[in-house]
This record gives C-alpha cells, sequence and structure tokens, in this order.
C-alpha cells in the first residue's frame, strides 16, 4: 500500500520526524503525530508556522509536489501587524525584490479571520497601539521564510501564518495534529527528452 497523507502541523514543531540537532533535549517533531513507517515530507513548513503539510511514501510523488519547478501553488492565510493598503497590495502582486531575488507575482487579497480558526499555543504577541489583519496568499515558488519576508517588505511583519492550500488539497476538517489518508493522486509523466537533431560531424 502506498500512503498519501495531509497533516495539519501545529505551531513549534519541527517538520522532520527526528531531532538531531537538539538529541539530549528534543523538540516535538512529526514522529509525535504521525506513526508510519516510511513516509516523508513533501515539502517544508517551518517550525513557527502551522497548517498543511502533506506526506508520502513514494519518491517521484514527493519529488513532484515539492520541487519548485512544478509551480504547484500554496495558498497561505497571513496574520498580519497593520492595515495592507493599496501599494502593499499591489507590491505583493507584482513580486518584491528579496535578497534572493524577485519573486514571483502573487495573488493576494484581505480577509476575515478564518471562521473557526483554532487557537495558537502561546497566542501571538499583540500591541494595543497597532491593529491586525488578514490576507490570503498564494504563490508558486518557495523562497527561504518567503511570505515572512514578503510581507516585512511592504512594512506588515507576519505574526501568524497558516498554509491552507497545496494544489488541490487543503486543510479542511483537519484540527492541528490531526492526519488523514487519501487516494494517491495520479503522477504527471516524466518528460520526454528530445533527441539531439544536430548534424554529426
Amino acid at each position: 500500500m502506498s500512503w498519501f497523507i495531509r497533516f495539519n502541523k501545529p505551531f513549534d514543531v519541527l517538520p522532520q520526524f527526528t531531532d538531531r540537532a537538539n538529541a539530549d533535549s528534543p523538540r516535538s517533531t512529526l514522529s509525535d503525530f504521525i506513526d508510519l513507517p516510511g513516509v516523508y515530507p513533501a515539502g517544508r513548513l517551518d517550525r513557527d508556522s502551522e497548517g498543511l503539510m502533506l506526506l508520502t511514501d513514494n519518491g517521484r510523488l514527493q519529488a513532484q509536489i515539492s520541487d519548485p519547478k512544478h509551480k504547484m501553488a500554496k495558498t497561505y492565510w497571513v496574520q498580519v501587524e497593520g492595515e495592507p493598503d493599496a501599494v502593499s497590495m499591489k507590491a505583493l502582486r507584482d513580486g518584491l525584490e528579496l535578497k534572493d531575488g524577485l519573486t514571483r507575482p502573487a495573488k493576494v487579497r484581505q480577509m476575515d479571520e478564518p471562521e473557526g480558526l483554532w487557537p495558537r499555543t502561546p497566542p501571538i504577541r499583540e500591541r494595543k497601539t497597532v491593529p491586525d489583519s488578514w490576507i490570503e496568499l498564494t504563490i508558486r515558488e518557495g523562497k527561504n521564510r518567503q511570505v515572512r519576508r514578503m510581507t516585512a517588505a511592504v512594512g506588515l511583519p507576519t505574526l501568524r501564518l497558516i498554509r491552507y492550500r497545496v494544489g488541490d488539497w487543503t486543510l479542511d476538517d483537519l484540527e492541528p495534529g490531526q492526519w488523514d489518508s487519501l487516494p494517491p493522486p495520479t503522477l504527471n509523466a516524466a518528460p520526454q527528452r528530445k533527441r539531439d537533431r544536430r548534424a554529426r560531424r
């Protein structure tokens, strides 16, 4: 049987099964929630982020989901400090120059706090003098801590980051720490290599 699962990763959980860096005092990892042999994450989700992770024991499927060249869309719910305006939203949509290059155009909209959202433990820091807002951001690339750096670049520091969707899969009906098994998707056919038609000399 081939495993393909979705998991709602809680805050402060490492996106891996072991914590080799802190063997004497290990931090919470995927193994605290998932007891399946041979499954591995298809992509990462930072320790201080929450939400959807996909895991499988199929190496080709793992590569198709996680490899940036396939440009699989990922949607995030982002609680930010401050109020987005037309200028900041346009900058997020058009692309931003970060230290490691220009981001691709993104989809972004302002949203209400997601209905039925679970409380985070520990809660975010709040400043009574500064409002906070929610935006939904969809990107098709995976620069390191990209969403946090994008919002910071437009003056909207991220307070809470939840990945809601990867490709066709969402968090719907999953509580933090829960996982379920899904039918494995059909793999895309591997691209055929073009024949070298150059005349031999």
